[in-house]
């Protein structure tokens, strides 16, 4: 069974080779991965060139942000079953084959894997508001993002039921499309620790983007608006809204950014 892994990528040139040599170097040998260089300023896309082999397919665009770029790698993919990867993250090359097993094994529709975090070059243990669970856990999920895109793994028909990403998030956008997805159906867990999740770097999205809650609240704004949950998932998410609100208006606050505070006070005030 094929898979094809989406690595969106902008000025990574020495990461982006790693990630893609561990998804080459899989022991699953079916694996197509497909790079998007979106719209990188510096030499990332000669480093990419360099790597030539047959299941690479490097796609270039201008710089439409991560949702743009995962979405035109999943639009291009030939295989059943799709993946996501970082490129600063990376898989032992055991991930595709023990994962896919566990996922066919298993009836799953999305499904991911354990993981090893690395921050500033040494392993760190994950707080346990950040362990992975399996099955239904949406309400978990409203409080912190508990999908690693590096670690999943998807059916095509669910991809062309649940996505794309949301390209006006320029933050949070997994957020989004996990609780879509969690609203309605179950998340498998393969246990293992498969991917390597690297953090602390300088050029880490979550570090670059302040007011992250911010985005949080137009995807759960979003999913509110959408019609699709039933009563009790709707009460779980207006009150996450109104947490995360109140969270983003401390932080104003504390920033001395009052307009903006008062600004999300009456934002949230009309949709309750």
């Amino acid at each position: 069974m094929l898979v094809s892994v989406v690595i969106p990528v902008h000025n990574r040139p020495l990461a982006v080779r790693r990630a893609v040599h561990s998804a080459l170097a899989q022991c699953h040998a079916q694996v197509e991965i497909i790079v998007v260089d979106d719209g990188s300023t510096d030499d990332t896309l000669m480093a990419l060139k360099k790597m030539q082999n047959s299941r690479l397919n490097i796609i270039r665009q201008e710089n439409k942000g991560v949702s743009a770029a995962r979405n035109r790698g999943l639009r291009e993919a030939q295989g059943e079953l799709l993946a996501l990867l970082d490129s600063d993250d990376a898989w032992l090359p055991q991930k595709t084959a023990r994962h896919t097993h566990y996922h066919r094994e298993g009836g799953w529709r999305i499904s991911q894997t354990d993981e090893i975090w690395v921050r500033n070059g040494r392993r760190v243990n994950p707080g346990k508001i950040h362990a992975k669970q399996e099955g239904h856990f949406f309400a978990a999920s409203l409080r912190t993002c508990l999908i690693s895109p590096s670690c999943v793994i998807f059916d095509r028909d669910l991809w062309e039921e649940i996505g794309p990403f949301d390209e006006e998030l320029p933050a949070c956008e997994d957020y989004d499309l996990w609780l879509r997805t969690l609203s309605r159906y179950p998340v498998g867990l393969c246990p293992q620790k498969l991917v390597v999740k690297t953090g602390g770097h300088a050029d880490q999205l979550s570090r670059k983007i302040i007011g992250l809650d911010l985005y949080r609240l137009h995807a759960l704004d979003k999913l509110l608006r959408s019609g699709k949950l039933n009563p009790e998932q709707k009460d779980l998410a207006r009150h996450a809204m109104q947490t995360k609100a109140n969270l983003y208006i401390r932080g104003c606050l504390k920033r001395d950014k009052p307009d903006e505070a008062l600004r999300i006070k009456e934002w949230i005030e009309k949709r309750r």
